[in-house]
C-alpha cells in the first residue's frame, strides 16, 4: 500500500514489541511499509522479535531496547503491561519528550469471574501518561483491537474501528491514518483524552464476548 504523507519517512517504534498486542500492531506496521522499531526490556529479545517480523513481512523491522527503541521513533506506541506502566514512562521522559506516543495500555485485572477494570488515580493509563509526559503529545488508541488478529498472518482484513482520543487534532489525525494503514481497520476520533478510561474498560467486555462466543470481537461505529 501506498503510505499517506503524514506517516512518509516515520519510523514507529512499539514499547513492550514482544508481548501480543506490541507484536501484532508491529506486525501490521511493518506489512504496510513502516520502519519499525521492536521494544523491550531485553533488547536481544527484542533483536529476535524484530528479525522474525522483518523475515515474515519483508519489513524493516529492528530491536532495541525500550529506550533505545523511545530514541529512535517518531511515532512511539506504548503497548506494556499495566503493572510497569508508570515507572517505564517515568523512566523515558527524555527519549520521549517532543513525539506523539500513543498509549493502548488496559488497566485490567483477573478473577474467577473474568476481567474487570481497574481504577486509575489519574483518570486512565493514557491519562497517566499524559502526567508523566509533560513535553509529548499523548494519544490513546488501539485498546480494543484484537492481539490475535493482528499477529495472525493467516488474516488479511482485521475487520474493527479503533477509536483515537487526543486533545491536539493534527495528532489524532495522524494516529487514525496509522491505524488505517492496517487491512480492515478504520481510525475513528473519540474524543478527548479525558474520555479513554471507558474506551479501557471496554475492553474487559471486549474479553467477555470472546470468552462466551469463542471469538475475537472487536468494535464498529455505525453512522460515520
Amino acid at each position: 500500500m501506498t503510505l499517506p504523507d503524514t506517516l512518509a519517512g516515520r519510523t514507529v517504534a512499539v514499547l513492550g514489541g514482544t508481548g501480543p498486542q506490541g507484536r501484532g500492531l508491529a506486525r501490521r506496521f511493518a506489512a504496510a511499509g513502516i520502519p519499525v522499531v521492536i521494544g523491550s526490556r531485553s533488547a536481544e529479545r527484542a533483536t529476535d522479535t524484530a528479525n522474525e517480523l522483518a523475515a515474515a513481512t519483508g519489513g524493516e523491522v529492528t530491536g532495541a531496547d525500550n529506550a533505545a527503541a523511545a530514541a529512535a521513533g517518531d511515532l512511539v506506541v506504548v503497548a506494556v503491561p499495566w503493572d510497569g506502566h508508570g515507572e517505564l514512562l517515568k523512566s523515558l521522559s527524555g527519549e520521549l519528550a517532543g513525539k506523539v506516543v500513543v498509549d493502548c495500555v488496559n488497566p485490567l485485572g483477573f478473577d474467577k469471574q473474568g476481567a474487570y477494570a481497574l481504577p486509575v488515580e489519574e483518570g486512565s493509563a493514557a491519562q497517566q501518561a499524559e502526567a508523566l509526559l509533560p513535553d509529548s503529545t499523548v494519544i490513546g488508541a488501539f485498546h480494543n483491537v484484537s492481539a490475535v488478529l493482528l499477529d495472525d498472518p493467516a488474516v488479511d482484513s482485521v475487520d474493527t474501528d479503533v477509536l483515537v482520543l487526543g486533545d491536539v487534532r493534527e495528532a489524532t489525525d495522524l494516529v487514525q491514518a496509522l491505524a488505517e494503514t492496517i487491512p480492515g481497520v478504520r481510525g475513528v476520533y473519540g474524543g478527548r483524552l479525558r474520555n479513554t478510561h471507558q474506551v479501557e474498560a471496554f475492553t474487559a467486555n471486549l474479553i467477555s464476548v470472546n470468552r462466551r462466543y469463542k471469538a475475537h470481537s472487536g468494535l464498529r461505529i455505525t453512522d460515520v
